[in-house]
């Protein structure tokens, strides 16, 4: 098939849709799909195709040609659609990426390919002040739109069961964007010395952006706790600390940041920044726990949580929202209430002193990372696109 996949942003751009993007394009040309990824054109970029427009590929390739993603962007989307003689495209929709503009949102529903929407959340576009119900029936009127829609994650599936029929719905779920790739001759101890940590120092990992959702609060007054207890406790924030896309969360970080002052935790806080995939694959293997304290609970769609699962961590994370199968407390991660520091601070202690536990979550989280390869992802979107392939 020759498929577009559209995303606002791609790598360079910090942020887990684009770089979702770039693996799922990868897998699908390993399977032998011509793909062509459309994104953002940046200042100084070439809009020209990269590769003749119909030799098979080794890579995706890119064209960084929309302009802008408010009106007329489908105008834009399409005419390169039919430029590559596209049999599918395939829409990568968080509404942050499209900078919250409801544009996107309403693609015309005749002379176009067939459409498929991946949603990697629900979350509402802005459209004007107390737009209110208005915001949700946007993101509605793009999977009514759709001839098929794609859910990452068991919570927005359950939600758009009740919009769609069930055979123009799928449940693919993203794999992880940093794969277990360290640094030629890495050492651990020499990685954790690093960052002022000793081996006989506890050292807790956080990966991703700091977000609202993402607990980063509750992460700090947990640490806070634990070094009031006596615990050699240290954190490593592993990666860029706001992304691309989300302009509120460097509202959030500051909020963060602010808080670190004031428990003055300041020497226990380590940054690697916004970095390559093998310093951040160092950075993970070096932590002794990893915690994801996310407010609405864990989910798959959340890229982090796969990046460390990947690598093979003893995971503290919030319980899920709705059942999640495959996550089994206690076999392969360990699970607290969300917004709850106190409680998030004794499962820590509780796994800091269990090295039989930790080592039970970590070969647990490296199985479940096995069910989320990209190329079953790949396959699994490559069979639902196909039913609507002209």
């Amino acid at each position: 098939m020759r498929i577009g996949l559209i995303s606002a942003e791609y790598p360079p751009d910090q942020g887990g849709v684009g770089d979702f993007t770039r693996e799922l394009g990868l897998a699908l040309v390993a399977l032998g799909h011509n793909v062509h990824i459309i994104t953002t054109a940046t200042r100084g970029s070439q809009p020209a195709i990269r590769n003749s427009q119909f030799a098979p590929h080794s890579s995706p390739s890119i064209h960084r040609t929309i302009s802008s993603w408010r009106w007329g962007c489908w105008r834009q989307l399409l005419s390169l659609a039919q430029e590559l003689s596209l049999d599918m495209l395939d829409l990568q929709y968080q509404a942050a990426a499209y900078n919250m503009h409801p544009a996107i949102n309403l693609p015309p529903r005749r002379n176009r390919p067939p459409l498929a929407v991946t949603f990697h959340d629900l979350k509402v576009p802005y459209l004007f002040p107390k737009a209110g119900p208005l915001r949700e029936r946007a993101v509605m009127a793009l999977a009514h739109r759709a001839d098929g829609v794609i859910a990452t994650n068991q919570e927005d599936y359950i939600r758009l069961e009740q919009e769609l029929p069930p055979g123009r719905l799928a449940l693919v779920p993203i794999g992880s964007n940093i794969s277990l790739s360290l640094p030629p001759g890495y050492d651990r101890v020499a990685e954790r010395s690093r960052w002022s940590v000793g081996t006989d120092d506890l050292l807790l990992g956080y990966f991703g952006f700091l977000n609202e959702s993402k607990g980063g609060e509750e992460l700090i007054q947990a640490l806070g706790l634990l070094v009031e207890r006596g615990l050699p406790a240290h954190l490593l924030m592993v990666g860029g600390r706001t992304g691309s896309s989300d302009p509120t969360n460097r509202a959030y970080a500051e909020r963060v940041e602010e808080l670190i002052a004031a428990l003055n935790l300041k020497e226990r806080v380590h940054w690697t920044g916004y970095t390559t995939p093998e310093v951040v694959s160092a950075g993970l293997v070096a932590t002794d726990i990893c915690v994801l304290p996310y407010r609405d609970g864990v989910s798959f769609r959340r890229g982090t949580l796969h990046a460390c699962l990947t690598h093979g961590r003893a995971i503290v994370t919030t319980r899920p929202a709705v059942p999640l199968p495959q996550v089994r407390d206690g076999e392969n991660m360990l699970l607290v209430p969300p917004r709850d520091p106190v409680g998030l601070a004794a499962a820590i202690a509780r796994l800091a002193n269990d090295s039989a536990m930790r080592a039970r979550l970590e070969q647990g989280a490296t199985a479940l990372a096995a069910e989320f390869a990209w190329e079953r992802i790949a396959r699994k979107t490559a069979l639902f696109l196909g039913r609507w392939r002209e």
